[in-house]
């Protein structure tokens, strides 16, 4: 568990599948950025039973505000086998939550986990050019914009350009500067 100011970073539980899996299918709640595809509540269950989405090199936390709601999730996995490298997705549920700074905090306590617990000398966000939020959230945790890569990501029936943020272990972690 991963505490912030803001929230609270879970692993998934058996409990929590019900509600993952309502928000994992609700299509509307994944705005116009996050990827289409879903997976069969009996897939989700197994993979659950596998490994509990979390193994060595890609891990799913649940993002709970300080009242226990489940109010997204924030996972890391290997964006490419040969990368000495994670990337970050993460998703809120309801555009109440939005704006609230509850991702933001997220991707700061997971990067701190990540580096401190993992050797991948690299962490990066792969942004929809038009996704100003998630631009600010990089921009935020001190990533660096690295550069658009044309045409990488398929997602509502045809490809999009991607912008490419990256951080390096060695990089300066912004909210570490008043510490």
């Amino acid at each position: 568990m991963l505490r912030g100011e803001k929230t609270v970073l879970t692993p998934v539980r058996e409990a929590d599948l019900p509600g993952f899996y309502e928000a994992h299918v609700d299509i509307r709640s994944r705005g116009a950025f996050f990827p289409m595809g879903v997976l069969s509540e009996s897939t989700m269950r197994a993979r659950f039973a596998e490994t509990g989405f979390w193994e060595r090199d890609e891990g799913t936390l649940l993002i709970r505000n300080h009242d226990g709601e489940m109010v997204g999730h924030i996972e890391f996995f290997p964006p490419v086998g040969y990368w000495d490298a994670f990337e970050l997705s993460y998703q809120l549920y309801d555009p109440v939550h939005a704006g609230r700074g509850y991702t933001t905090e997220a991707v700061q306590l997971l990067v701190d986990y990540l580096f401190a617990s993992k050797k991948q000398h690299r962490i990066q966000l792969v942004i929809a050019p038009g996704n100003v939020a998630s631009k600010r959230i990089a921009e935020k945790c001190g990533f660096s914009y690295e550069g658009l890569v044309r045409g990488a990501f398929f997602n509502d029936g045809r490809n999009h350009d991607v912008e490419l943020y990256g951080l390096v272990r060695t990089d300066p972690r912004p909210w570490h500067a008043g510490r």
